[in-house]
């Protein structure tokens, strides 16, 4: 085992995966340290349930939309994407629902006769401006990051540049509000699955817009704006990319915590394991996010300015994600037949006199610590698009993702709470499929806190930092240490299992190396 390298990547995430792909094909000696046992951050696929020990599933990242085809084609990774069509599936506990898909006419019949005319119009009108300004700044994301009001300049097309910097800065509920939609019930969903997911934030938060506009940058290819499924789920892309590393000549180990950064003469020389070895390099790149660096790194060597920023994106995670196994399909009052609906993001929300209150009242109970009667909840059932990864029994995974929980409940514990509220949760989903509780044979549970300690993120933030954080208000690539490097999620463009930030930071790697990027 060799103690000296080019370059060492402090975590397998994605992110790294994608560093160290690119710097091993451009002639680097690139080593991946990563302290859990495997590779893939919260990008694997798991078999978790102890009642369905052969049922595979997503446990963490569920869904592959944001990555750049022009990243998978320059890796030259082959990733098995599986269209969702339907995609999106609105039910109600009474006889109304959209079930969103390639048919516009079918779509456009079930606007008009649920809900009205207006709000078929006013979804045209979001739909084609999304797809302008996604076209217009997908450039960016593999670029380095100018200001937001620089990259309108730059890249938005006239017409809409006060609309793109609005919607950075703003809020998803004014962003939202332009379009004329009559239906509360369809604003709140699309609020959020694009705009909450993954950020303390609500209707009206300044930031949500901008966490709005990264989950609508789907472009691969098939994709239609839409978000597609992984063939034997996500840890795929992570073997992929781990397989191509190994490939291009860069070794991983795992089972590798790093506790400290070694310098000489202020600059990184290499990084100390947690059992006592040393390893040398001088590039460092890390691909933890930005808090669990700054631990390693020591915020007493950073500088007052580099701290303060840090300190600005902390948020804490408020994601719950419900890991499930079914022992069949639920059935859902307004849509009995199956019509692909359980293939598709499925959105629970409260009905339309409720909706907005309790987006309101919701995000204010998990501020104070508690957890929301009605939270927003997105229901995936995978197998039935993907059923590569069922059991012998023909169990389903599936999973609810739920916005927004408590990092920490005042006057309890998740410990004390967690099996209630998945009662609770489950209640919720048999108001729209009767019977769907008695579905569930296991469950394997990760709040924010526990997501912490599984994964290895701070406050179990999925995104590392919020997505309201864009373009070069993000984590920087460079930090003030010579030869550190930053590949987080919390780096431009986002996290929501992108690439992008580890592309980046390899490149600003080789530019800084003097090295001509052939990769």
């Amino acid at each position: 085992m060799r103690d000296s390298h080019d370059v060492i990547i402090v975590g397998a995430g994605h992110n790294g995966l994608v560093s160290a792909v690119l710097l091993a094909r451009a002639g680097l000696d690139v080593l991946v340290l990563e302290e859990k046992e495997r590779v893939g951050g919260a990008v694997r696929t798991e078999y978790p349930f102890a009642a369905a020990p052969n049922l595979g599933t997503s446990t963490g990242a569920y869904l592959l939309g944001l990555m750049p085809p022009e990243l998978v084609t320059k890796l030259g990774v082959e990733l098995p994407l599986i269209r969702r069509d339907p995609h999106y599936f609105l039910p109600t506990t009474d006889n109304r629902y959209l079930l969103f898909g390639s048919d516009q006419e079918e779509t456009r019949r079930q606007f008009v006769e649920f809900f009205s005319q207006k709000d078929w119009e006013a979804n045209c009108a979001l739909q084609d401006e999304i797809a302008k300004l996604r076209e217009d700044i997908a450039p960016t994301w593999l670029a380095e990051p100018a200001s937001i009001e620089q990259t309108a300049e730059r890249y938005v097309r006239p017409a809409l540049r006060d609309v793109f910097v609005d919607l950075c800065r703003g809020s998803v509920g004014d962003y939202l509000d332009r379009f004329g939609f009559q239906s509360d019930l369809v604003k709140a969903m699309y609020a959020v699955t694009d705009g909450f997911s993954g950020l303390n934030g609500t209707w009206d938060t300044p930031g949500t817009g901008m966490n709005f506009l990264v989950h609508n940058m789907c472009r691969l290819p098939g994709a239609d704006g839409t978000w597609m499924i992984v063939k034997g789920g996500m840890g795929t892309v992570s073997d992929a990319f781990a397989r191509a590393a190994k490939e291009a000549g860069a070794e991983i180990e795992v089972g590798c915590g790093v506790v400290a950064v070694e310098r000489t003469a202020g600059r990184a020389s290499g990084v100390a394991l947690a059992d006592g070895s040393v390893r040398r390099a001088k590039t460092v790149i890390f691909n933890a996010d930005p808090f669990r660096m700054r631990d390693v790194l020591g915020a007493a060597d950073l500088p007052s300015e580099y701290n303060a920023r840090l300190d600005n994106y902390r948020r804490d995670g408020t994601t719950l994600k419900v890991n499930m196994a079914l022992s069949g399909l639920p059935q859902f009052t307004c849509l009995p037949e199956a019509r692909g609906q359980h293939g598709t993001t499925i959105h629970l929300l409260p009905q339309e006199k409720d909706v907005m209150r309790s987006l309101r009242t919701g995000f204010d109970e998990v501020q104070q610590g508690r957890l929301p009667e009605f939270p927003t909840i997105e229901w995936y059932i995978h197998t039935t698009v993907d059923p590569s990864l069922q059991d012998e029994h023909g169990h389903h995974n599936s999973a609810l993702f739920v916005q927004w929980v408590p990092y920490e409940l005042a006057g309890t514990s998740w410990e004390a709470e967690e099996s209630r509220y998945v009662k609770h949760l489950l209640s919720i989903c048999d108001r729209f499929a009767p019977g769907t509780s008695d579905l569930v044979v296991d469950t394997f549970v990760l709040h924010p806190a526990r997501i912490e300690s599984y994964f290895g993120i701070t406050r179990g933030h999925i995104h590392h930092i919020d997505n309201g954080f864009g373009f070069d208000d993000r984590l920087p690539y460079a930090t003030p240490v010579a030869g550190v490097y930053s590949c987080s999620a919390g780096c431009h463009p986002a996290g929501s299992v992108i690439g992008a930030a580890g592309h980046n930071a390899a490149m600003a790697v080789l530019r800084d190396l003097d090295i001509k990027n052939n990769a």
